[in-house]
């Protein structure tokens, strides 16, 4: 992206000694986004005709830095652009329309100037939505900032890439397998990219993900068109045991829907028995390509077409799309009550959960890492179906709190040994409790966990809203109606929804 400053910029609203505060903050985020900042040579001539030989100089410095924009078209030639705006002559008018123009001719991508005249004259020809203020340009170029704001569990980090020991055993298999890879990872630490890094006991890495957001083609055959994306740059586990493969492709999938970016990808060298290809396949990436240098190419779309959900099975739509989720009246609702300690431990993203001591000693609540989770219980239900939606409802805290999709229902086990089998690593519960809840019936609900309601709904609004008559003691089924009513008041993204 190309971005025109006017000179005048420099000068607003201070004396001409410092520059303001915001083009500080402005010219900061331009840099951040690897935006190429232009001056017009016709700039330079306005500020060498200052009789003021000291503030010229101050001016000057402050410019020199940026790069000419090379043969700018000139406007002389352009009747329709004078039948549109006055042609004056003055050397300040003349100034105006060469930058001006610049943006007209596609030049440039933006001017960002303070000249209000030359802002009156960009609504004239249409363009004002690309003649920016410095206040203005701040809010436009500050969306195009990559935005990290995820909940990440304390065992990782969020750090640059520049603070990764490159000589870590870690890397040895990517260097064998990317000849190029040393050269890359030089090229990305310059680049000032981020990762998402699991560190072991002894301090080598475990595990780790570097992620881009690109807008660009995708080298593919067939060709793959432009369009925003997060490339997962490296995807790498060497910790095992504690689900990270799973946490990452959540992480990756926040970090996309934080950004306004609608899918995922990455290339990968398949191997026999491959664990990622497994893992990534079975949360919706699908093999759509080779590229040029014959690795496979996985994306996973997480808004689909109409077009693509018709004639799938309901839960077929979860595990193709996820996040997005089928909740329209061809499936049921239930709210489910839950005790704190453990929505804590499964839904280790809650914003607002207190973090345990492990946690803070830097190990994984491995049932937390994961998509796929497991809930246990007595209650006798019967109508519970892969595809329904599940709603916990925090018991203590009295609060409607977090949605998830049903994957598969196993009812009146009483042997704990069975429960352990379905639930594996996915429950919260330990073998104690698991044997003490098989005392009774049991119910197992595996399930696809997906949000925290952006607005949790308090017991007392959920009673003066008609849905509840008293604290949910069970598993209760709730109508279409009292489905929408919490939809809406909890302000559930519908753009994930589909019905």
């Amino acid at each position: 992206m190309r971005v025109l400053l006017d000179t005048n910029i420099f000068i607003y609203r201070e004396t001409d000694h410092i520059i303001s505060y915001d083009l500080q903050q402005l010219l900061s985020v331009l840099n951040k986004i690897q935006t190429e900042l232009l001056i017009h040579p016709l700039s330079l001539e306005g500020i060498r005709g200052d009789q003021d030989i000291r503030r010229q100089a101050v001016m000057l410095s402050k410019i020199g830095a940026y790069p000419l924009l090379e043969m700018p078209p000139a406007p002389e030639e352009d009747p329709e652009f004078f039948n549109i705006i006055e042609r004056k002559d003055e050397t300040h008018d003349l100034v105006d329309n060469h930058i001006l123009y610049t943006v007209y001719k596609d030049a440039v991508d933006f001017l960002v100037t303070e000249d209000r005249d030359i802002h009156k004259k960009a609504i004239k020809l249409g363009i004002d939505n690309r003649v920016l203020l410095i206040a203005e340009a701040l809010t436009v170029f500050h969306g195009h900032l990559q935005k990290d704001s995820i909940i990440i569990p304390p065992a990782l980090e969020l750090k640059p890439i520049h603070n990764l020991n490159l000589s870590d055993p870690f890397f040895d298999s990517l260097k064998e397998v990317y000849p190029e890879f040393d050269d890359w990872f030089k090229k990305i630490k310059r680049e000032g990219r981020k990762c998402l890094v699991n560190y072991k006991d002894d301090d080598s890495i475990g595990a780790l993900l570097v992620y881009k957001l690109e807008d660009e083609p995708i080298d593919a055959i067939p060709k793959i068109p432009r369009k925003k994306r997060i490339k997962l740059s490296t995807f790498k586990v060497a910790h095992f045991g504690y689900k990270i493969g799973e946490l990452f492709i959540k992480l990756a999938i926040d970090i996309a829907i934080s950004n306004d970016i609608p899918e995922v990808y990455l290339t990968h060298f398949i191997q026999p028995d491959d664990r990622l290809v497994e893992l990534i396949t079975e949360y919706g990436f699908q093999h759509v390509g080779t590229n040029s240098r014959e690795e496979a190419i996985y994306i996973k779309e997480l808004f689909p077409k109409p077009t693509e959900t018709k004639g799938l099975l309901l839960f077929d739509i979860t595990k193709l799309y996820y996040p997005s989720y089928y909740d329209g009246a061809a499936v049921k609702k239930f709210i489910v009550p839950i005790r704190p300690q453990y929505h804590s431990r499964l839904f280790t993203n809650y914003k607002d959960r207190q973090i345990e001591l492990a946690e803070s000693a830097g190990y994984f609540i491995a049932e937390g890492n994961t998509i796929r989770k497991a809930y246990i219980c007595n209650s006798r239900i019967k109508s519970i179906a892969q595809g329904d939606l599940i709603l916990f409802y925090v018991s203590e805290r009295r609060q409607l709190i977090s949605v998830g999709v049903v994957e598969a229902v196993f009812g009146g086990l009483q042997n704990y040994r069975d429960i352990i089998k379905r639930v594996g690593k996915r429950t919260v519960y330990s073998v104690n409790e698991i044997q003490s809840i098989a005392r009774k019936p049991s119910l197992v609900i595996l399930f696809w966990q997906y949000w925290h309601l952006p607005q949790p709904l308090s017991y007392l609004r959920l009673k003066g809203m008609g849905i509840l008559k008293g604290p949910p003691r069970s598993i209760m089924q709730i109508s279409e109606k009292d489905y929408s009513l919490i939809k809406e008041a909890g302000d559930i993204n519908e753009r994930f929804t589909i019905n």
